[in-house]
C-alpha cells in the first residue's frame, strides 16, 4: 500500500469520523441512551440487589463490596450499549441510501465503515469513563497500578473495536433499523449469562457451561484482575483470542456486505 493510499485513506476516515459525531450531535437521545442504560444497571444491582448477592456470594466472591466485583461486568456492557447505536446508524444509512452514494464517490471504501467505528470507540470510551466515576461514587475500589490501568484500558478498547466491527455487520445485514436492534440484542445480552454479576462456579451446570465457554466471561475477568487485583489466569489469552476473532469476522462480514453494490473507483 502506497504513501498516497494510506494518507487518502486516513483523510476519508476522519471526514466519515466527523460526519459520525456530528450525527450523534443531531440525535444526542440515541447517543445518551447508550450511556445512561449501563449506569442504570449499576445503581440498579448496587443500590437494589446488592446486599442481598453480596451475602450470597461472601464465600466465591473475595472482594470487600459487591460494587467491586460487579464493575468491571458494567463497564464492559457499555460496548454492547454504544455497538447498539452503530448498527442501528448503519442500517439507517443503507435504508436512507446514502451508503449507495458513497459507493459511486471515489473515497476509501473501508472509510465509510471505519469512520462509524471511531465514532463508536468514542462514544464507548466516554460511556465507559462515565460508569467508573460512578462505580467509584458507589464505593469502588481498584488496586490497579498505573500499568494495569492502561491494560485495561488496552482490553477495553480491544473488545470495543471487535463488537463495533461485528454489529457495523449487522447494520449492512440487516433489512430494517429495528432488525439491526434486534441483532444487537445478543452483544448486550450475554453479559448476563456470563461472570459479570455472579461467579460462574455458583451456576447450575448447564448454565455453568456456556458462560465459562462464552466470549465476555474471559474478557471479564481480565478486566477483573487488573483493577481489583482477582486472578486473572489464562482468561487473559482467551479474552485477546475472542476479540481477534469476532474482530476479524466481523469486518470481514462488513465488507462483504458494503461491496455488495455497484463498482466504484476507489484509492
Amino acid at each position: 500500500m502506497s504513501t498516497t493510499t494510506v494518507t487518502c485513506a486516513v483523510r476519508d476516515s476522519t471526514t466519515m469520523f466527523r460526519r459520525d459525531v456530528r450525527h450523534s450531535l443531531r440525535y444526542p437521545l440515541m447517543t445518551l441512551s447508550g450511556m445512561i442504560v449501563p449506569v442504570f444497571l449499576l445503581l440498579l444491582f448496587v443500590g437494589v440487589f446488592g446486599n442481598t448477592l453480596r451475602a450470597g456470594l461472601a464465600a466465591a466472591n473475595p472482594a470487600h463490596s459487591y460494587v467491586d466485583y460487579l464493575a468491571p461486568g458494567i463497564i464492559l456492557m457499555t460496548v454492547g450499549s454504544s455497538a447498539a447505536a452503530t448498527a442501528i446508524n448503519i442500517c439507517t444509512d443503507m435504508s436512507e441510501g446514502i451508503i449507495g452514494r458513497f459507493r459511486t464517490m471515489a473515497i476509501t471504501r473501508t472509510s465509510v465503515l471505519s469512520g462509524q467505528v471511531l465514532g463508536s470507540l468514542v462514544r464507548t470510551v466516554v460511556s465507559g469513563a462515565l460508569v467508573v466515576g460512578v462505580a467509584f461514587g458507589l464505593g469502588f475500589h481498584a488496586s490497579a497500578s498505573p500499568l494495569e490501568w492502561s491494560a485495561a484500558i488496552g482490553v477495553y478498547v480491544m473488545l470495543t473495536v471487535a463488537l463495533t466491527w461485528l454489529t457495523v455487520a449487522f447494520g449492512l445485514a440487516s433489512s430494517t433499523p429495528a432488525g439491526a436492534n434486534s441483532l444487537s440484542l445478543i452483544p448486550q445480552f450475554l453479559p448476563f449469562i456470563s461472570s459479570a454479576f455472579v461467579p460462574v462456579a455458583t451456576m447450575p451446570a448447564g448454565v455453568r457451561w456456556f458462560a465459562e465457554h462464552q466470549p465476555f466471561t474471559p474478557v471479564i475477568e481480565t478486566l477483573r484482575g487488573l483493577l481489583t487485583g482477582a486472578p486473572i489466569g489464562h482468561n487473559a489469552i482467551l479474552a485477546v483470542g475472542w476479540c481477534a476473532a469476532v474482530a476479524a469476522s466481523g469486518y470481514v462480514w462488513a465488507r462483504r456486505r458494503y461491496d455488495k453494490g455497484p463498482a466504484t473507483q476507489a484509492h
